[in-house]
């Protein structure tokens, strides 16, 4: 399973997914504590953190074991 680096502390749990017709076992992650993350430890506003996970994680796709974030 693919892994969103730095971030393993937010890992809510593996999921299964279906994509193009296949089954794939992701890891779910909590974005909030991504957020929560990036501001304490980068020093981001709010926002900030919400268009960084947007941007470099919510729109990344790393194929059929991309992880899931809610």
């Amino acid at each position: 399973m693919l892994k969103i680096d730095g971030h393993d502390d937010a890992i809510i749990g593996p999921a299964m997914v279906w994509r193009d017709r296949t089954r794939a076992d992701v890891l779910v992650y909590d974005a909030e504590l991504i957020r929560a993350e990036l501001m304490r430890r980068d020093g981001m506003t709010s926002d900030e953190a919400r268009d960084w996970i947007e941007y470099n994680i919510e729109d990344a796709y790393m194929g059929h074991q991309t992880p899931v974030v809610v």
